[in-house]
């Protein structure tokens, strides 16, 4: 069986998308190492940083909410 033959979006180098790779499937595996080595423990923050992180998420929020639910008159 041939796996599906793919181009990473980040370095434009063609890859086999076998099933159980791990990251996303329009990146290779090389370009997908850093989002995993990131994505399990992660680093710990101090309360500022969580404290500026949540602020950040809620502007954020707050926007998406006022684009979407405006009123265009």
């Amino acid at each position: 069986m041939t796996f599906p033959i793919k181009t990473c979006v980040v370095c434009s180098d063609e890859f086999e998308l076998r099933p159980g790779k791990p990251g996303f499937a329009n990146r290779c595996p090389s370009c997908s190492e850093p989002e995993n080595a990131n994505s399990g423990g992660g680093r710990s923050q101090s309360a500022e940083e969580r404290q500026a992180e949540a602020e950040m998420n809620e502007a954020r929020r707050r926007t998406i909410r006022d684009m979407l639910y405006r009123k265009d008159s």
